[in-house]
């Protein structure tokens, strides 16, 4: 058996027969050509599958792609679609907060959230808000030096 699904994918609509059981980061990845939704743990534990969900980040491997139909997600590649990096991206590369690349991806969409809920963040509450997110590369030093400047950078815009 097969469903259709219509979310709306980084501005475009996407229409697709699926497997009514196949997740989110499976539909991202193969159906829509998303490298950078990554599967790590499939467990949500690492949060490398990270994604705006109706404007709310989800852990894409514990989704089921059918509960996003008619949804709005987001994932890295649509957050700047002029091409132009945003602040927490910029940073992020400032402060070689980025390694490998495997876990940025989810991290750069933790962070997005958190920085709109939280735009004057303290160092521990960055630490805390990336807790849920594994990284094997950085230390996360320059993650948290990144994202307290995105967050200087985006408040002085204002």
């Amino acid at each position: 058996m097969s469903i259709d699904i219509g979310p709306e994918v980084n501005g475009h609509n996407v229409v697709e027969r699926i497997d009514p059981r196949m997740t989110l980061a499976d539909f991202l990845r193969q159906r829509c050509g998303l490298a950078s939704v990554r599967t790590g743990c499939e467990q949500g534990a690492c949060g490398s599958c990270t994604v705006e969900l109706d404007g709310v980040t989800a852990r894409s491997c514990l989704t089921l792609a059918a509960t996003a139909d008619g949804s709005t997600i987001t994932t890295v590649e649509g957050i700047a679609p002029t091409g132009e990096l945003t602040a927490l991206q910029y940073q992020l590369w400032r402060h070689h907060g980025l390694q490998c690349g495997f876990c940025t991806s989810g991290i750069i969409m933790v962070m997005r959230e958190f920085l709109r809920e939280n735009p004057e963040p303290t160092e521990q509450q960055v630490r805390e808000a990336l807790s849920g997110n594994i990284c094997r590369c950085t230390g996360y030093q320059n993650i948290v030096d990144a994202v307290l400047d995105a967050a200087r950078v985006e408040r002085d815009r204002r």
